[in-house]
């Protein structure tokens, strides 16, 4: 069972939720082709903007970055961009100088397709660790790919679906979204494409996310935006705790709106749009996490800082023990307030409030006699959610996970044949 959130039809006045994804914005382009990289499955993917566009990104800490993740980084550091080639399936990490090479090659040989500067080609990739890439089957997904672009037939919206279903990995469902966000100089778009199932963790951005925007943004802007973000969406989410070799999001704006994002008011209403077209892509990772069969939420509210609300949100929704629980509809609340009393900053258990889909489990540090019946009806929704009250402070944060269950094993205990 895939849990499939609902996405608000309007957020607010002057931001709209659609179901768009990376081409929606002004400029941009995407494909996806079957390159051999997987049996049957698209497997790689082309993101194109007409113009060089603004660059930005997130990378993982993970101390074993495949390559490239350190290509692209280098590309984000020039902070210009007009391309991104991925491809699914391998993972081109621990590979060695072969494996510098080989992104290299993806990248130079998408750059002489479309004509454009290597520097300017982003670079990424997802699926098994330490084999090396079939260079044999990526230079005919890049051809094939490139003979999209080149076609002068007119773009349809299969070309975008196409490109979010070739990055996926273990994942159900692909993951897109769009607003449409109205400024004081006009009205700009946001797309995005992600994908994320298993190894998944908040140490960096945890997925592959890929954001496109016609806004006309400064980098230093557009730095700080895709950084508060990720803080406050791909940030807090878990599936399984571990951390990937490949994680990144990446942002690139065109300008070619003509609408800049420039003054405090239009930068508080363009970020709130980029954070909340991220946290539906957070949920819909959590939700599809791999073998899941519920979505688990954790609100974490009356904290002294947004910072301990989020430590203690992503704690529970971590926990094994929780997302057992939830698997099981087994509403052994003390799990989570142990996982939330594990994030290293202390609280008084003797005022914490607890409930779990507007039951109440807990008040001012007393347990509460619930119906067990209830309880274990409301832990069949698609979604659990968990609010935990600490009434020490005023700031709040939420995290997502999912349950987990023996499908997961199944799915990681076979990965390589898969």
């Amino acid at each position: 069972m895939v849990v499939r959130p609902t996405q608000e039809a309007v957020i607010r006045e002057d931001i709209v939720a659609l179901p768009g994804n990376v081409t929606y914005p002004i400029g941009f382009k995407a494909y996806g082709v079957h390159a051999g990289l997987r049996r049957k499955r698209l497997d790689m993917a082309l993101l194109w903007s007409s113009r060089p566009a603004t660059f930005s990104g997130m990378f993982t800490t993970n101390a074993a970055k495949a390559a490239p993740v350190r290509l692209t980084q280098q590309v984000a550091e020039r902070g210009l961009s007009q391309a991104l080639v991925v491809n699914s399936a391998n993972a081109n990490a621990l590979t060695g100088k072969r494996g510098e090479e080989n992104a290299r090659d993806m990248q130079q040989m998408v750059a002489r397709g479309l004509h454009v500067p290597p520097p300017f080609v982003a670079v990424a990739s997802t699926g098994l660790i330490g084999v090396p890439l079939p260079m044999g089957s990526i230079t005919r997904g890049v051809r094939d790919l490139i003979g999209l672009w080149s076609n002068l037939r007119e773009e349809t919206e299969a070309d975008g679906v196409n490109a979010s279903e070739a990055i996926l990995t273990t994942d159900t469902m692909a993951k897109t979204g769009a607003r449409l966000v109205r400024l004081s100089g006009g009205t700009v778009r946001i797309g995005m494409m992600v994908k994320g199932s298993g190894m998944v963790h908040p140490q960096m951005a945890t997925i592959l996310g890929f954001i496109t925007t016609d806004a006309e943004i400064a980098k230093p802007v557009w730095d700080d935006m895709i950084r508060h973000a990720v803080d406050r969406t791909f940030h807090r989410i878990s599936v399984d705790g571990d951390v990937s070799t490949n994680d990144m999001v990446l942002g690139w704006a065109n300008g070619m709106s003509g609408v800049a994002v420039e003054n405090d008011h239009d930068c508080k209403i363009f970020g709130s749009a980029l954070t909340e077209l991220m946290r539906q892509g957070a949920r819909d990772i959590a939700s599809d996490g791999e073998g899941a069969t519920h979505l688990v939420t954790v609100v974490v509210t009356g904290a002294v800082t947004e910072a301990d609300a989020a430590a203690k949100a992503r704690a529970a929704v971590r926990s094994p023990l929780v997302k057992s629980a939830v698997y099981g509809r087994d509403p052994n609340w003390g799990r989570v307030v142990a996982a939330v009393g594990s994030a290293g900053v202390p609280f008084d258990p003797t005022r914490i409030d607890l409930s779990m889909n507007g039951m109440t489990l807990l008040q001012g540090g007393q347990p509460m006699a619930f119906n067990e019946e209830r309880a274990r009806a409301v832990m069949a929704l698609p979604e659990v959610i968990f609010v935990v009250n600490l009434h020490a402070g005023a700031s709040s944060a939420e995290a997502w996970g999912c349950d987990l269950t023996e499908r997961y094993v199944a799915i990681n205990a076979q990965y390589r044949r898969s």
